[in-house]
């Protein structure tokens, strides 16, 4: 069945297979296309990943994560954008943009301002900014359907913005925009609502939603998960994509596996570097990789999405534990992020039969280059001096 084709939408793919969202590092420091972006699609294409998802595309100049990320909030990035369409398509491949804004993940130094986010001590967002926000996500797709992409993805996940305001932890408001579920739930409706317009039938809608925030108390937890998966169902999404953790507060839980500790402890004050060590030996005992660790949350929301394709990422190394899974129903596609890092070619090479496993070790040096604004590739001989 992983080699069977599928359709999202209107969008028909023709294996199982994701490449998931990684950022990269790889644009210009005012947001733009380069050359390697492109080439990095079009590896990927040609390995014959049946669905592309971009890397995370900031729909607003405050809501950027890294020095290097592409951005669409601008008329003048849609060239660039189509050049990546175009790359993809030439290899029959399908692409998704990814639109998001990191919200209190945003970087200082990069955007020139205190994040913003629903619930901040300096200034929490009003009504005016949640309306730029939302504004910016529909002119956002409106460059997508220009750009040619095939659908787009809503980045719910991962402590980024409209993750904030879902989860309990982050969202502390008592206004309409917070205080219940239904309000919390608020602005990832709106933006539907304003990408919906923007987006012809053709065009695949998918979201990407924590199933766990992992966060030190209590945010978006399995239950409420589900809660909200079904609340996008009725929305009538065409794909969700299920992951967990928040990329500045539990990023080992998001990204299971080895906790490169020698590497991280060179950016950490002599002060620290002992207690910080002892947090990340301890921390490695509850973030070993597992096969597929989203499963159990895709699973459990899966009688609330109805026929709404699935996508549970992370983990994923071994080809009968992917055709197991899509058997079994655990999931209806197999996201990959980092062993196509190490490995674009990966899904050609299960399809003729070279390997049944990625090479990846989940050394997760790939993450802390992402932190250290590197460009993204297989760092598992080591980080640059």
């Amino acid at each position: 069945m992983l080699f069977s084709p599928l359709t999202i939408g209107g969008v028909e793919i023709k294996n199982r297979f994701v490449a998931s969202a990684c950022e990269d590092n790889l644009a210009t420091e005012d947001a733009l296309l380069t050359d390697a972006i492109v080439r990095k699609y079009h590896r990927l294409a040609k390995g014959q990943v049946g669905l592309i998802i971009s890397s995370h595309l900031s729909v607003h100049p405050w809501g950027r994560t890294r020095k290097y990320q592409l951005g669409i909030w601008s008329d003048s990035m849609i060239p660039g954008q189509r050049k990546i369409v175009e790359s993809v398509h030439k290899e029959s491949g399908k692409i998704v943009f990814q639109l998001g804004h990191a919200g209190l993940s945003a970087s200082r130094d990069v955007i020139g301002r205190s994040p913003m986010g629903p619930s901040t001590d300096e200034s929490p967002m009003g009504d005016d900014s949640i309306a730029e926000v939302i504004n910016a996500f529909g002119k956002a797709a409106e460059r997508a359907v220009e750009a040619g992409a095939d659908g787009i993805q809503l980045h719910a996940a991962h402590g980024y913005l409209i993750n904030e305001f879902l989860s309990p932890f982050f969202n502390h408001r008592d206004d309409a925009w917070g205080g219940s579920e239904e309000n919390r739930f608020r602005l990832l409706r709106e933006i539907m609502a304003a990408v919906k317009k923007a987006l012809p039938e053709r065009m695949a809608l998918l979201v990407k939603l924590n199933a766990h925030d992992f966060t030190k108390q209590e945010g978006i937890t399995p239950g409420l998960a589900v809660n909200y998966a079904k609340r996008l169902a009725e929305l009538e999404i065409d794909g969700l994509e299920v992951s967990c953790g928040t990329s500045s507060l539990s990023p080992w839980k998001m990204c299971r596996g080895d906790i490169p500790v020698q590497e991280i402890m060179k950016h950490v004050p002599e002060s620290r570097k002992l207690k910080v060590q002892q947090l990340l030996e301890k921390m490695r005992e509850n973030c070993t990789l597992e096969e597929g660790y989203n499963v159990e949350a895709a699973s459990m929301m899966r009688p609330v999405m109805g026929r709404i394709p699935l996508f549970a990422v992370g983990g994923w190394r071994n080809l009968p534990a992917m055709e197991q899974a899509i058997v079994e129903g655990g999931t209806d596609l197999i996201p990959l992020c980092r062993p196509l890092i190490r490995e674009p070619s990966l899904v050609r090479r299960f399809g003729e039969g070279k390997t049944k496993s990625a090479s990846c070790t989940s050394c997760n040096r790939c993450l802390i280059a992402v932190g250290s604004n590197l460009p993204v590739r297989c760092y598992y001989r080591g980080l640059p001096a």
